[in-house]
């Protein structure tokens, strides 16, 4: 009977050594699993974590600060960017041990940010041609400020040309004199004797001047300031007006010098004082001269 009970107390111990060690292996096992799981949620957790940079970076992407007139492109990147924002909303929602959905957020913000990089380049792009062009607008309306500024300074060349070669052509009546005559053509100073004002002048050499047939026009002032004049229809052009004159004269000039002679026949009361005669041609004033009668 002892015996019996020293073999049932010798089991009992073996087993119950036995059970103390599966008990401790199970408890280091269930200790080595546990720190295992430990690290994968702590790896999983950095993971969303770092999901979630991501996707807050990506959410405030600098595509934002672009500017182009043709918005539509922008439009299309700031509804990515919502898209951005949501999915970083569900993201902070989602456990991190949520493997399968991590993961899939994981594609979407790949597939986002593929989509967002395509419509910033596209930006940029337009940006670039937009500048460009801008450059190429400024450097052509520069050209052109610059060739009317040429064509302007060009014109006036050629007006003070025109005007200088004008004046270059105008004839010149020198050696003016003027000679009081009776009716018998013999000099004579009395006014009431004066039937006759002779004016004696040269036109000068211009070999610029136009050849052809010329009319002399010859005004006579009185010392009231009157014109003498036979009839009032007698008038030419000058410097935009009509003017009256009191003898004309046709002759033919060609570019050498030449001597004229024009009477004015005395039909009015002449009155002392000063007196002065105008020569013109071509409607250019070309020589004048003051006398003075007594």
């Amino acid at each position: 009977m002892e015996k019996k009970t020293s073999i049932i107390v010798s089991i009992s111990i073996v087993v119950f050594f036995a059970l103390c060690a599966t008990i401790f292996f199970m408890w280091k096992k269930y200790k080595s699993v546990e720190t295992e799981m430990q690290e994968i949620v702590e790896q999983m957790t950095y993971e969303k974590e770092q999901l979630e940079e991501e996707y807050s970076d990506l959410s405030i992407f600098e595509g934002q600060n672009y500017k182009i007139q043709n918005d539509s492109i922008l439009k299309l990147l700031d509804a990515e960017k919502q898209r951005t924002q949501s999915l970083l909303h569900e993201l902070k929602m989602t456990k991190a041990t949520n493997a399968r959905r991590i993961a899939e957020l994981k594609k979407e913000l790949a597939s986002v940010r593929k989509v967002m990089v395509y419509y910033v380049n596209q930006i940029d792009s337009l940006n670039s041609i937009n500048k460009t062009l801008t450059r190429e607008n400024k450097d052509i309306k520069n050209k052109y400020a610059e060739v009317s500024l040429q064509a302007e300074n060009l014109t006036m060349e050629k007006e003070v040309l025109i005007k200088q070669v004008e004046l270059a052509s105008m004839l010149e009546a020198k050696n003016i004199i003027v000679t009081t005559l009776n009716e018998h053509e013999r000099k004579t100073s009395r006014l009431k004797r004066i039937a006759l004002i002779k004016v004696d002048f040269t036109l000068s050499k211009n070999i610029t001047t136009e050849p052809g047939i010329k009319n002399i026009f010859v005004r006579l002032t009185a010392p009231d300031g009157s014109v003498l004049t036979k009839n009032k229809q007698n008038t030419f052009e000058f410097e935009g007006q009509k003017i009256a004159y009191s003898a004309k004269k046709q002759i033919e000039y060609m570019g050498e010098e030449l001597s004229e002679t024009i009477y004015w026949t005395v039909a009015e009361v002449l009155t002392a004082g000063d007196y002065s005669i105008d020569i013109f041609v071509d409607g250019n004033l070309i020589g004048s001269k003051i006398f003075h009668l007594e």
